[in-house]
């Protein structure tokens, strides 16, 4: 205990386990202890509750956390001048409330509080924290109850004097007749009830003027457990033992066009893939033998989880290449074309039309750059950000197994041989490539989880959606390059229909008026594998950004590494606790002469059309 206590002094972590499952956990000083008390129980979510707090103690008994809240306690009141102890349990039963609900009735939690305005301020938080509107199947009944009709409650705020809210909740998560879990509403029931706990300790520390914070979120865990590492790498070696867009990139693309050609556009081509690298049974055994159950953190419990799923359905896609089962496939990875999206892409195409005619795209008629002109502008930009951050050890790599164009795979940019760009637009797509993707790479691999860099799950449309507008951000938005954004997404819906190769590229070329090797191109982007709908991620991702800015949201914590739009607030929240780090490489793009004045354009409401027309 000496030790322990000199930790607590000092401001260092404790991590302290003793026998029959208890433990001490404190990541940091704080003003206050989450407690559960085992009693002989097993898998109780209430433990799970206390252990996801930076402040927590699990003990076997009354007896035994006792002598360790007063102890511990007393130190953290001395230093910050209040403490506070949240006691965390289950209700035997789920009660049920009303007999007139036999469908989802509402359960019961039960809240008390000792008499001091603070604690009873963290009580009425808890109390109007505990929105379980999230875990969908019950809502909650929340009771107050007197503190001394509960035995834990009573004795610990007796015997220690501390300020003290006990939460007592139905065992929703338990089937009445078997006792078997829901395993879904379990993760919920936690992740709520957590929430609110950490709006409790926020009041407190409110009340008690303790600590400034600007949100309840800044008062949770610091530091992940061993648990998150380990994990962490096991999924990272999944990830690593597949490059997906590798497997599903024909390997033939100038043949196939060749191909296409000589069938007068008829007939689809015959695309050729790379042979599978990956034993698919073997990773997805490692993949579902990770486990998540230690990570005493409900955020990051989620992602992992998430990412897991993600990894699962793109390991099966890659497996059903060439077959009928791989669009639909890719249909539940990348999502389907939304009505408002196809309309949005439709007028972007009528609304071009005339000006792509008379060639007044700002592209026709300049200086061509090939793939050697691409390769030494990118080592130019590699270096300059090698310049701000040695850890930006991107490689780059010419390749003939390629379709015209440029890829990034892990920290390497791929550039097939086969490229030729207007010279102009050579820096808004290094920007694409390097100043997005292979920067928050980079920047993810910074974070200390790996999680970061190979990124969250469903990532890639918010990534590909700031990639485009980086090159808006660079000055090198043309029509034609919206036009091709644009076309991708009703080439995509015209995939997902079921539409033939030839038709959708006759499609393109009569209707859209694309040139014939770029509507060949994007019909080959779609089509490969048996149907890819990643292209019509693009033009979502930029309009999903756009109303983002709109909103007044930051673009900083998307350079912290791949993430999506729906993991925004998880990040700030991430950062607030200290979990992750500022980006150590900021894009070049931000810095353009013309950048500030184009960002506040966005800021004011714009659409993907007016980067081209205003």
């Amino acid at each position: 205990m000496e030790e322990i206590l000199g930790c607590v002094r000092a401001g260092k972590p404790v991590r302290k386990d003793f026998g029959h499952g208890g433990r001490l956990h404190i990541d940091r000083p704080l003003p206050f202890l989450s407690l559960f008390l085992i009693r002989g129980r097993q898998d109780i979510a209430a433990r799970d509750v206390a252990a996801a707090n930076a402040s927590y103690l699990i003990a076997n008994n009354l007896e035994e956390a006792l002598p360790i809240v007063a102890a511990v306690g007393g130190v953290l009141k001395e230093r910050f001048g209040a403490f506070m102890l949240l006691d965390v349990d289950e209700l035997e039963h789920d009660t049920l409330l009303t007999d007139d609900s036999p469908f989802l009735p509402p359960f019961e939690i039960r809240i008390a509080a000792t008499g001091e305005p603070a604690a009873e301020e963290a009580e009425t938080a808890l109390a109007e924290g505990v929105d379980i509107r999230q875990v969908k199947f019950r809502t909650p009944h929340v009771e107050r109850f007197a503190l001394e009709t509960d035995f834990q409650a009573a004795a610990l705020a007796r015997q220690t004097g501390f300020s003290l809210v006990a939460v007592r909740f139905a065992p929703i998560y338990r089937q009445p007749e078997s006792g078997k879990i829901y395993p879904d509403l379990r993760e919920r029931l936690i992740a709520n009830i957590f929430d609110a706990g950490l709006k409790a300790f926020a009041a407190f520390v409110a009340a008690t003027q303790t600590l400034k914070i600007t949100t309840h979120r800044a008062l949770g865990r610091k530091a992940f457990v061993d648990a998150v590492s380990r994990a962490d790498r096991s999924i990272d070696e999944v990830a690593a033992s597949f490059d997906f867009l590798l497997a599903v990139t024909p390997i033939n693309a100038d043949a196939a066009w060749q191909e296409f050609k000589a069938g007068n556009f008829k007939r689809a081509p015959r695309f050729l893939y790379r042979p599978l690298s990956v034993q698919v049974e073997v990773e997805k055994r490692k993949l579902f033998s990770v486990a998540f159950d230690r990570f005493e953190d409900p955020v990051l419990y989620h992602l992992y989880r998430e990412k897991q799923q993600e990894l699962d359905l793109q390991l099966s896609l890659i497996t059903a290449r060439e077959t009928s089962r791989f669009v639909e496939y890719s249909r539940a990875l990348y999502g389907p074309v939304e009505a408002t999206l196809y309309r949005s892409a439709a007028e972007i195409l009528a609304k071009t039309e005339k000006a792509a005619h008379e060639g007044d795209d700002g592209e026709a008629g300049k200086e061509i750059a090939d793939c050697r002109d691409v390769e030494i502008a990118a080592r130019a930009m590699i270096l300059s950000y090698q310049r701000q951050y040695e850890g930006f050890t991107a490689e780059i790599e010419l390749r003939d197994d390629l379709p015209p164009g440029l890829l990034v795979s892990d920290g390497r940019l791929l550039v097939s041989r086969t490229t030729r760009v207007p010279a102009s637009r050579v820096d808004a797509l290094l920007s694409h490539e390097i100043g997005v993707h292979l920067l928050t790479y980079f920047n993810g691999s910074a974070q200390g989880l790996r999680l970061f860099r190979s990124g969250l799950a469903g990532y890639e449309g918010m990534q590909e959606g700031l990639a485009v507008f980086s090159e808006y951000m660079a000055g090198g938005m043309t029509i034609a390059r919206l036009r091709l954004i644009a076309a991708r997404v009703v080439a995509c819906a015209a995939m997902l229909e079921g539409r033939p190769f030839a038709e959708t590229y006759d499609m393109l070329v009569g209707e859209h008026g694309l040139g014939p090797a770029t509507a060949f191109n994007v019909a080959l982007r779609l089509y490969r594998g048996g149907g890819l709908a990643k292209d019509a991620i693009y033009l979502r991702g930029l309009m999903e950004l756009l109303d983002h800015l709109k909103a007044g949201g930051a673009l900083d914590p998307f350079w912290m590494g791949k993430i999506s739009a729906s993991h925004f607030r998880v990040m700030q929240e991430l950062s607030l606790r200290g979990l992750l780090k500022m980006p150590v490489i900021r894009p070049a793009f931000l810095v353009h002469p013309h950048a500030q004045a184009r960002l506040d354009k966005a800021r004011a409401g714009m659409t993907p059309l007016d980067m081209v027309t205003s």
